[in-house]
């Protein structure tokens, strides 16, 4: 049997649905015996979430007020006195797991398998390299703990319908005094659909020119309910935010539909949008890149093509 510990992310409320992609990861180990480990302040909201999942045989929760705040260099201590006994630990490889995860690793003394995007068994899974223009098959020790971080984009989101049982664990570890939390800097929260999650995307290159002309591209996402994305020249233009960016240095995603308005559709881009399912371009460059990849393309200018998008949309 595989006894696999899923590191919980959530915002003290609600659980990240990076979460429930990567139970699907776990689930599809040989074996499997998946238990969600949830480390908070209070976590009975969260792990209530976990435990409704399909595929988690297990919650367990971790209640402590220095948990309030995710800090890795504060959790990964726990981490590793909490997975004595499990065979895998699996973070998702969001900003949250890429922190925590390699401390786990480093302080149970294992190598980290980084961006797992498919099991193939026990201890081997498939990762991309080279901006996923190659794809390798890693073998970890089979006398060590797994310890991965789960390419979230290449999984479906575990569904709701399970009843998994919680139960309180204590943690006796010792935490370090160098790093303390400050404060926290968030973007304004909106009710658009989160970027990282979100079943429609539209998203916006260095072409709109400016940050005015990229709310644009803000109204068309509204127009459809789908999240706002950026490329990284859009990004370091100042055109949109940080956390929109979409991309190798960004974020991964997933969604049904991609829009790519005024990309050219550079590799790094490519890497964070090669799991879409269905990808709409939109470029004046018939010659474009971003062409090669897509489903759909229009080869048009975007000023003109998006209040024309818009007035068919109603």
């Amino acid at each position: 049997m595989s006894k696999i510990l899923v590191i919980a992310e959530h915002d003290g409320t609600k659980l990240s649905q990076a979460t429930a992609r990567c139970v699907t990861c776990a689930s599809q180990v040989p074996g499997a015996e998946v238990t969600v480990a949830v480390f908070a302040a209070d976590p009975a909201a969260v792990a209530a979430q976990a435990a409704a999942l399909n595929g988690v045989a297990a919650v367990v929760t971790v209640a402590a007020g220095h948990n309030a705040h995710a800090l890795a260099a504060t959790l990964a201590p726990q981490v590793v006195k909490l997975a004595a006994g499990y065979s895998h630990v699996f973070g998702p490889s969001t900003s949250f797991g890429k922190d925590l995860m390699p401390r786990v690793a480093a302080l149970l003394g294992v190598p980290q398998i980084s961006d797992a995007m498919s099991v193939e068994g026990t201890h081997r899974f498939k990762r991309p390299t080279y901006a996923g223009n190659a794809i390798v098959t890693l073998e970890a020790p089979a006398d060590r703990t797994v310890v991965a971080t789960v390419r979230t984009a290449s999984f479906e989101a575990a569904t709701a319908g399970g009843n998994a049982p919680i139960s309180a664990a204590s943690v006796e570890a010792t935490l370090p005094t160098h790093t303390r939390f400050v404060s926290i800097s968030a973007p304004q929260a909106t009710d658009r659909p989160d970027l990282s999650s979100a079943a429609k995307v539209v998203s916006g290159g260095r072409a709109l020119a400016s940050k005015e002309n990229f709310a644009l591209i803000f109204s068309l996402a509204g127009k459809i309910g789908g999240a706002v994305g950026a490329s990284r020249a859009a990004v370091d233009a100042g055109y949109a935010s940080n956390e929109l960016q979409v991309g190798q240095t960004g974020k991964i995603i997933a969604p049904e539909l991609y829009i790519a308005v005024g990309i050219s559709g550079a590799i790094q881009h490519l890497t964070g949008i090669k799991d879409a399912k269905t990808i709409v371009a939109i470029n004046k460059d018939p010659e474009a890149p971003i062409f090669e990849v897509s489903d759909l393309g229009l080869v048009g200018d975007l000023f003109q093509v998006l209040p024309e998008m818009e007035k068919l949309l109603g």
